[in-house]
């Protein structure tokens, strides 16, 4: 589970096997979670199969009913708006971290001798392994429905690296959330608040038709800028920008956003996790 440090050798040596022993230990925590999940049938199919029930609904049901104005087929619109929807789901990672929280599986891990942060870190890995796959099932439930890919391979990967990275950003605010909680039956009931967050945004509908006061906060909103940013990078149509900068640099901004939960909810839940 752990590596033992050598205390011998100068600063640089033992920062180098801290390191490599907090790897070690974040890579054994995210096969535990992954080697559960693929032993708990319900839990991976919940897992992968929601994801693509979400595109095949939203694609066939709202897909042939709403229609955006100069912005072409609402498909090509809507799934990359989906891919966000999921990036920012926090309910998983908050969900699993309460359990274990409250089931005293978190204080079982604080007593043995590895990092503080190698489970949150394990949490966060295993998130953006399997978070890669469901954005790969959803392309291609994607391409079923009539959503197409309009740019190179290297701007769609650009943006798949974008929803992985935001995903991972997100886990770590739903991790922090489920410490916070320490009750996986209150955190499976607040799963209802992740529709505001992607309901204020420009992730189902264009954000033009919204008041002038609901518009400045969705166009703002860090889900926003990353749909923009995919529906650019797979050259599908855009909302427009509305004079947001985050909608005129979607691809900085969404690098922004990634960047300030990271380094504002890793430390947050490090320490909680750490303390707890």
């Amino acid at each position: 589970m752990s590596a033992t440090v050598s205390h011998r050798g100068g600063p640089p040596a033992r920062i180098a096997a801290r390191a490599a022993w907090a790897v070690s230990d974040g890579l054994a925590a995210a096969e535990r979670l992954l080697t559960k999940l693929r032993h708990d049938t319900t839990a991976m199919a919940m897992t992968l199969g929601a994801p693509v029930i979400l595109v095949l609904v939203f694609g066939y049901i709202f897909g042939s009913a709403i229609a955006v104005p100069g912005r072409g087929n609402y498909r090509e619109y809507l799934v990359p708006g989906l891919f966000v929807m999921i990036a920012a789901n926090i309910i998983p990672s908050m969900v699993t971290m309460a359990r274990d929280a409250g089931r005293g599986v978190v204080d079982r891990f604080r007593s043995l001798p590895i990092t503080r942060a190698a489970v949150p870190f394990g949490q966060a890995t295993a998130t953006a392994l399997y978070g890669l796959a469901n954005f790969v099932l959803m392309g291609l439930c994607g391409l079923v429905v009539g959503w197409r890919i309009h740019r190179g391979a290297g701007d769609a990967l650009i943006a798949l690296g974008l929803l992985v990275a935001f995903q991972i950003a997100m886990t770590w605010v739903g991790m922090y959330l489920g410490l916070l909680v320490g009750s996986e039956e209150t955190a499976a009931q607040a799963s209802i608040l992740i529709f505001p967050v992607t309901g204020l945004s420009n992730v189902f509908v264009p954000t033009s038709g919204m008041p002038a006061w609901l518009r400045l906060i969705a166009d703002w909103n860090p889900v926003s800028a990353l749909a923009t940013a995919a529906r650019h990078l797979f050259g599908n149509p855009s909302a427009p920008a509305n004079g947001a900068w985050p909608l005129e640099h979607p691809v900085v901004a969404s690098l922004g956003w990634t960047s300030l939960l990271l380094a504002v909810f890793v430390p947050l839940c490090t320490t909680r996790y750490a303390r707890r």
